[in-house]
């Protein structure tokens, strides 16, 4: 199967009215084919069985990838005597290297061929996205660099693997970084099938790459033992050895060094970001499989595209800056307390309270949102958007990680000692976290899906403030273009119907809230793993994988649920 330029063929007799009425430049599309649906007479028809077909081929090449790393690294958990780390990171290596090779080559080749990129999917890679794909990729790039450095000072005890296999990993960021951003709204239009499997195979060494990251605790068991390891010298005992086995620490302890001390924090802070990164990078390279061969008509271009506006919001963004000053100074006060050698249990109790505070106002907003999306008569979007589709099953697949954590907590906690505060407080959160998941997702799934308003006199007011804007303003004018700008806020919200008002105060609300709870778990606030209760009840290997599951996940749905917040607001 291949795509292939079928511009000089002779179409079927009933395609012919079709063609003749088709523009100018239709003459210039690369149509795919396949050998299976050769006898179809249709040229339209074939090349919908041959895309099809193709991203039959392609989705199936990446599920086996996915099953084929995912029993290495199960081997390597189950049995780390017959598959060790150094066989997984081989073959991820030669994935890296394959897919490497192909982004070079469509960087190169295939999207510097004639008519190869005709589409551009307005709605693919937002600004946020890429940006948030660069910060993330830096991260990642800066963590390999702290793992090569970790590794280098331990070069005794370290295979030479765990310093290829980082190197591997920075210049497969950094290339697919690059390649997302400036191509992640192609539709491609040549080389079709060889592009999706390209992407595929992508997508599935991303995959992996997250699975590894989230069952991988070498590092951190190696750290855990350390600590034991002092505890019981501090105590006067000799160390024993009943650490987890296949992590050979007593050899390899981190000398008490500066250096490896900050190579190895270092590893720790940025560990999170390596797994956001493969999954931002996961869902672009989707829409762009999807993308793949789409022709967009002229009916899916808006012309009229809404701006972000901060007019017609007051007590949004007050209350919202009020819940991130208060998050930033729990967060302060939680760094500073709970990450020293004893953590204070009023500081998991002053989290957690926070938590409960704000999660019911997050929820109540939420309800009253959806419930105006009822009571007003926009149309529902109904054009096709993979970007959109997309979204929507991020926000849900995103939302089952802390769900889940939720509810491994609520059973821990029921099962130990409910009537405890920390306790209590802690089911409490559990409890709200779930419900404040489902009313989120329902009101952006209903506000992602509704057409945007088209008021009048929107676009009077910005030609009035163009006009007031080309006017040259000098020193001693300031003060009345303060009072101008003033004036027009006011006269924006009071012409801004009640609907559209509590629209914009709940998004701009819930979008600053989003934001400090992603900055908290993001930046080392990690309540989940170190109050000590579920670490206990399931033990130190089952809580580390569960978290390093549901956490990332958890980070990627707020940082994801702004941007979906973003266009709710925009769209109201």
């Amino acid at each position: 199967m291949s795509g292939n330029k079928v511009s000089k063929q002779k179409p079927c007799h009933h395609c012919n009215s079709r063609l003749a009425s088709a523009p100018p430049g239709t003459s210039t599309i690369h149509y795919e084919k396949s050998w299976l649906y050769r006898h179809c007479s249709s040229v339209q028809q074939r090349d919908r069985q041959a895309q099809k077909s193709g991203q039959l081929f392609s989705g199936l090449l990446a599920m086996n990838v996915v099953f084929l790393g995912s029993a290495f690294i199960s081997s390597m958990i189950f049995n780390h005597v017959a598959i060790t780390l150094a066989d997984v990171w081989i073959l991820l290596s030669i994935l890296k290297v394959l897919c490497l090779c192909w982004i070079i080559y469509y960087l190169l080749g295939t999207s510097r061929q004639p008519h190869a990129v005709v589409y551009r999917d307005s709605h693919a890679g937002p600004v946020w996205i890429r940006g948030s794909l660069l910060l993330f990729g830096s991260f990642s790039v800066l963590l390999n660099v702290f793992q090569i450095g970790y590794s280098i000072i331990q070069i005794n005890c370290k295979s030479k693997v765990e310093i290829v296999f980082p190197s591997i990993e920075i210049l497969f960021v950094a290339t697919q970084a690059f390649f997302v951003w400036h191509h992640s709204k192609d539709c491609i239009q040549v080389q079709h099938n060889l592009t999706r499997c390209g992407l595929m195979l992508t997508i599935a060494t991303d995959l992996l790459l997250w699975l590894l990251a989230v069952t991988n605790d070498s590092i951190h068991m190696e750290i855990e033992s350390q600590l034991r390891e002092v505890e019981q010298r501090l105590a006067g005992k000799a160390p024993c050895s009943h650490l987890p086995a296949g992590n050979e620490t007593n050899s390899c302890a981190c000398p008490n060094t500066t250096t490896c001390k900050v190579f190895q924090k270092g590893y720790i802070l940025l560990y999170p970001f390596n797994t956001e990164y493969c999954l931002i990078c996961c869902s672009v390279l989707y829409v762009m499989w999807k993308n793949v061969g789409r022709r967009i008509s002229h009916h899916h271009i808006h012309h009229v595209k809404p701006k972000f506006k901060l007019q017609g919001v007051v007590f949004g963004p007050l209350l919202g800056a009020a819940a991130v000053i208060i998050g930033i100074c729990v967060f302060m006060m939680y760094q500073i307390q709970a990450t020293g050698s004893a953590p204070n249990h009023q500081v998991f109790v002053l989290y957690y309270s926070y938590y409960i505070v704000l999660l019911p106002l997050m929820c109540v907003g939420a309800v009253i949102g959806t419930i105006i999306h009822a009571l007003e008569k926009r149309e529902l979007d109904t054009l096709k958007n993979p970007t959109r589709s997309l979204d929507v099953i991020l926000l849900m697949g995103a939302a089952l990680g802390q769900i889940a954590m939720s509810y491994f907590s609520i059973v821990a906690i029921v099962a130990t000692n409910p009537r405890d505060m920390l306790n209590s407080l802690i089911l409490s959160y559990s409890v709200l976290l779930i419900f404040q998941y489902i009313t989120q997702n329902i009101f952006i799934i209903d506000g992602l899906q509704r057409q945007p308003f088209e008021a009048a006199e929107a676009k009077d007011e910005e030609q009035h403030h163009e006009a007031h804007d080309q006017r040259r303003v000098s020193v001693l004018e300031l003060g009345q273009e303060f009072r101008r700008v003033s004036l027009s806020y006011i006269h924006t919200y009071s012409h801004l119907s009640w609907k559209r008002k509590v629209l914009k105060e709940i998004s701009f609300f819930l979008v600053l809230c989003n934001i400090i709870l992603w900055i908290m778990p993001t930046f080392g606030a990690h309540p989940v793993f170190e109050n000590g209760l579920e670490r206990s009840f399931y033990g130190y290997s089952t809580w580390f994988a569960i978290v390093n599951f549901g956490l990332p996940l958890s980070v990627f749905y707020r940082m994801h649920s702004v941007g979906g917040l973003l266009e709710v607001y925009v769209s109201a």
